[in-house]
């Protein structure tokens, strides 16, 4: 008897000390203070902001398994093998370079790219109806009003280091004053134009006369760019970027749907605030 009563005392501490983690109870799941405080500190938002990126993706979830949307095992790694692709890695080296930037295993790197392809399902299934493309009227408006985010660098000047080591490599990141005779090294030109959309990203982002996160180089070794200089910024032709710009915008009418949408369900959704972020 004294076992049973010990028992059922432990689960009721352990189901209160559940309870007094929760924030929120969105269709019968819980969202907890935990939970609020880890998307604030990954998304650099205030309470408020971070409880509203959470209800809304219990409300996606919710939605998926109504409209039973799935994605495949295949689905997740074409998605994968895609993307190493346009970085010029193997799948093996893209899983590497995910887990040393941003610290995901394979699996979890999986699990992320199913939510992703999940959302996507769900976002065309809502808003495909509703969206129509943009008219060439629209098409100019928008471009000129828009001008200055199709600026950008015409080329890096960069050097390229090199090297199979990687621990050594990032001593050289670590002190530019390090030598080690297997780190090759190399001064180019890269045309903005004529190097991927990542690692065009990637040097925009890097500050000047400062290296890039180490990446692999996509032949078993590991690279590096120090960031020399940037050659002036250039704008696009309309004509270069027509393309981009209707994506652009069908993106902007389709968040417009979403929003909307996603508004009216959380009006008529059950949803239990218990307590907020202190």
């Amino acid at each position: 008897m004294g076992k049973i009563f010990l028992t059922f005392f432990l689960a009721l501490m352990l189901n209160a000390k559940m309870v007094d983690g929760v924030a929120v109870v969105v269709q019968g799941n819980a969202i907890t203070l935990y939970d609020i405080k880890q998307e604030m500190k990954a998304s650099n938002i205030n309470a408020k902001m971070a409880t509203d990126i959470l209800i809304r993706k219990e409300l996606e979830k919710s939605e998926i398994r109504a409209k039973k949307i799935t994605v495949s095992r295949g689905e997740v790694y074409d998605d994968i093998k895609k993307t190493a692709a346009r970085n010029k890695l193997s799948v093996s080296e893209f899983y590497e370079a995910v887990r040393n930037s941003n610290g995901l295993t394979s699996e979890q790197l999986k699990e992320k790219v199913k939510e992703r392809l999940l959302s996507q399902k769900l976002y065309m299934s809502i808003a495909y109806k509703s969206m129509s493309e943009p008219t060439e009227d629209e098409i100019k408006a928008y471009y000129e009003t828009h001008k200055e985010a199709f600026m950008h660098p015409s080329a890096f000047r960069v050097i390229i280091y090199q090297t199979r080591n990687k621990a050594r490599l990032q001593q050289k990141v670590t002190n530019p004053m390090f030598y080690a005779p297997d780190i090759g090294s190399s001064e180019q030109t890269l045309p903005y134009d004529r190097i991927s959309p990542e690692l065009a990203s990637l040097l925009e982002k890097t500050p000047l006369n400062h290296y890039t996160p180490i990446v692999p180089n996509g032949k078993g070794g590991y690279m590096s760019f120090y960031v020399k200089g940037i050659e002036s910024a250039k704008g696009k032709e309309l004509s270069m970027i027509k393309n981009q710009l209707i994506n652009m915008m069908m993106a902007e009418q389709r968040e417009s749907v979403l929003k909307d949408y996603f508004q009216r369900l959380r009006q008529n959704a059950d949803i239990k605030m218990i307590r907020s972020v202190e």
